[in-house]
């Protein structure tokens, strides 16, 4: 039998997703539109021009167990397949797992490919963005819950009435132009400040030796203290240049292996996080081991996942370690963030202490 999969993990509760899987308004948000069909039960679905569809899909219920299974027979031009969506409850909210069953008909490769990179699409890319608009039109105010998951988190200006955009930003342009002033007075100050530069000076490395300004008047009215700095100008310069250039050059040190370079870029953004990868590459002729990536979060901001690396968070620092990077090959590191912030990328990225780019 022919089957299509797609599974997703999601940062919000059964009922939240099941409202998204059986609510019209919803469902053409983020699938498509559905219109009801004479009959119970009965939706047409109107997929006609989605990547690997045909036609509109004629869909019946026949199972619905809210909000864990909803299953579907579904008619489409000459084709007759079951679509089943279970979800499953996890410790960060639940997994929605899509199973399309072939039952009559067939499906060309070329087109079960491209229905199933859309159903992969709509479950992690469009499906997280439409839960996180119903979670902001139901923003839960009990500030005893753990479950940060569920909800959208408290903030200050929670229950007052929305500034308009203009005024909302204002109070931040202020803080910046506040602080540029600050800075800027520090600096004048700084260049202006009588007396401590002056004092400074007495350590200076380029002053003149102590033994000869301690003398005072008498040291001015000795000529002879000029030219016994130059009495004796060959031992000087002997003393000078003997060795240090061929003890930098006995040994030569084996060249080392460039750096690895690094290159962020956000994958995908949603109200309350992000996707996002840093790709490694090793320019070098060995294999890079031993690196290290870090990253540094805006607070708040957590890391719920990565892909095929080791991670560790600490407060808003987060570490990912990983396996070797081929000689002149690369390496991604993919991974989510849940925040609930405007920024949507980390403040600071590095890689074995070198910044990555695209940030």
């Amino acid at each position: 039998m022919t089957e299509i999969g797609a599974q997703v993990n999601l940062f919000h509760p059964a009922d939240r997703v099941w409202q998204a899987l059986t609510d019209r308004t919803a469902l053409a948000r983020w699938f498509t539109e559905a219109e009801p069909v004479a009959g119970a039960d009965r939706l047409l679905l109107h997929t006609a021009g989605l990547p690997g569809f045909d036609a509109a899909v004629d869909a019946e219920v026949v199972d619905r167990r809210a909000p864990e299974l909803l299953t579907l027979r579904c008619q489409e031009a000459n084709r007759r397949t079951r679509l089943t969506c279970a979800i499953a409850p996890t410790a960060e909210g639940c997994r929605l797992s899509v199973t399309e069953s072939l039952e009559h008909g067939n499906w060309p490769d070329d087109q079960r490919a491209r229905r199933e990179e859309y159903y992969q699409q709509a479950l992690t890319v469009q499906l997280p963005a439409i839960l996180d608009w119903l979670a902001f039109q139901r923003i839960d105010l009990r500030r005893g819950d753990v479950a940060m998951t569920a909800e959208m988190p408290v903030t200050e200006v929670l229950g007052e009435e929305p500034a308009p955009a203009d005024r909302r930003f204002r109070p931040v342009l202020v803080g910046a132009l506040v602080g540029a002033v600050l800075v800027a007075a520090g600096v004048v100050a700084w260049a202006v400040l009588p007396g401590e530069s002056g004092g400074s000076a007495s350590s200076d490395p380029l002053a003149l030796p102590t033994a000869a300004t301690a003398t005072g008047e008498a040291s001015r009215s000795t000529p002879s203290a000029r030219p016994s700095r130059s009495t004796t100008p060959g031992a000087d310069r002997s003393s000078r240049t003997p060795t240090a250039k061929p003890t930098r050059t006995s040994a030569s040190a084996p060249p080392s292996a460039p750096p690895l370079a690094a290159r962020y870029e956000s994958v995908s953004t949603r109200l309350l996080g992000y996707t996002a990868e840093v790709v490694l590459d090793n320019p070098g002729d060995a294999a890079a081991t031993g690196w290290t990536l870090v990253l540094t979060l805006p607070e708040g901001s957590t890391v719920t996942g990565a892909k095929k690396v080791e991670w560790r968070q600490d407060g808003q620092v987060v570490t990912f370690t990983g396996q070797p990077v081929p000689a002149g090959g690369s390496q991604t590191v993919e991974f989510d963030v849940r925040d609930a912030g405007i920024r949507k990328a980390p403040e600071e990225c590095t890689v074995n202490g070198n910044p990555c780019a695209g940030l």
